[in-house]
C-alpha cells in the first residue's frame, strides 16, 4: 500500500502553567530526521499508568495495536489508534489519563525526544 501523504496525523499533550494539561491536534512531517535517543516496545501497563500522570519524558508514542482514549484536565478527550502519533509533552503538573477502548491490550513504541530538540509537531491551526 503506497502512502503519498507528507504528514502523519498527531496529537500533542502539553502542560499548562497552572499545572493542568491540554492537547493539540496536528500533524508530523514524514521523511524527517528526528532527534531521538532510543526506543522500546511495550505491551504492559505499569501501576502508575493506571491513574492520572504526567509523561515521564518528552516522547513520541506510536500505537501498533489498540484504540486508546486520552483525557486531559478539563475533561476533553481524543482517540489514539494505529496511524496517529502521540507527542507526550505534559511532563509537569497533573498530566493525563487514558483507557483502552477496544480490546484489552495496547501495543506501542516509546521513542524519547532528545533533550532540547524539536518535536516537529505542527498544530492544525497553522
Amino acid at each position: 500500500m503506497e502512502n503519498k501523504s507528507e504528514f502523519v496525523p498527531s496529537f500533542r499533550l502539553l502542560s499548562n502553567p497552572d499545572g493542568t494539561s491540554k492537547f493539540e491536534k496536528g500533524k508530523i512531517p514524514t521523511l524527517k530526521s528526528m532527534n531521538t535517543t532510543t526506543f522500546w516496545i511495550s505491551t504492559m501497563t505499569e501501576e502508575w499508568e493506571k491513574n492520572v500522570h504526567p509523561a515521564p519524558r518528552r516522547q513520541y508514542v506510536v500505537t501498533l495495536k489498540g484504540k486508546i482514549l486520552f483525557k486531559v484536565s478539563d475533561g476533553s478527550t481524543f482517540l489514539i489508534e494505529p496511524g496517529i502519533i502521540l507527542v507526550a509533552g505534559d511532563t509537569n503538573g497533573v498530566g493525563h489519563s487514558w483507557e483502552i477502548m477496544k480490546g484489552d491490550q495496547w501495543e506501542r513504541l516509546y521513542i524519547p525526544i532528545a533533550e532540547g530538540e524539536d518535536d516537529f509537531f505542527i498544530p492544525d491551526s497553522e
